[in-house]
């Protein structure tokens, strides 16, 4: 299995990139959905998650999403004991989805998870694209998407490492700056990739 990662900061356009990757045929593993999906419905990853978080990590039965950004984006610590939750359980549920007969038969397979980097997974993956966007072009793409304030973008931005020091360790970047195509860039990386 060859998988890829597919990373980038907040409101860079992974997204948008991997809807495009998508489209090509490649089986795409998007991280953030299915973590939510795991923290909803598997007990022992909700139930640790209440026990850090206490119960107002879930309203009637739903991942109360702003209430856990509140705590944990400013809380070095607690975020660091929720990914250490959530990052097993989605390993794990990554593997058997890898293992699904449409997946066999990819070219390849691309994980998107925002924090490849900062979580140290780099190792997991045969190469890695990351998506670039200048930063107010970021936080202007979270703040109308999330209708969030300018300071809670910041505050998860500022616990994303910045695309200088992510681009070196990179094997292909997209950039997401209205002025190159996405998707010529990525039908580059997808021919090289498949090369």
């Amino acid at each position: 299995m060859k998988l890829i990662g597919l990373t980038g900061g907040i409101g860079s356009g992974k997204s948008m990139v991997a809807t495009i990757f998508s489209n090509l045929g490649i089986p795409v593993y998007e991280s953030d959905s299915r973590a939510k999906q795991l923290m909803e419905t598997d007990e022992t990853t909700r139930n640790a998650v209440i026990e850090l978080l206490g119960s107002k990590a879930f309203v009637d039965d739903q991942l109360n999403r702003t209430w856990i950004a509140s705590q944990v984006f400013s809380d070095q610590d607690k975020l660091d004991q929720l990914n250490a939750i959530i990052h097993p359980t989605v390993f794990k549920d990554l593997m058997s989805w890898a293992e699904q007969d449409q997946q066999k038969n990819a070219p390849y397979l691309i994980q998107e998870s925002a924090i490849l980097f900062e979580e140290n997974l780099t190792e997991r993956f045969h190469a890695i694209i990351l998506v670039v966007a200048d930063q107010e072009t970021r936080i202007a793409r979270v703040i109308a998407r999330d209708n969030v304030p300018r300071e809670k973008v910041m505050k998860r931005i500022q616990h994303q490492w910045p695309d200088e020091r992510k681009i070196p360790l990179s094997d292909y970047v997209i950039f997401n700056d209205g002025e190159r195509s996405l998707m010529a860039q990525v039908m580059d990386v997808d021919r090289v990739i498949r090369s």
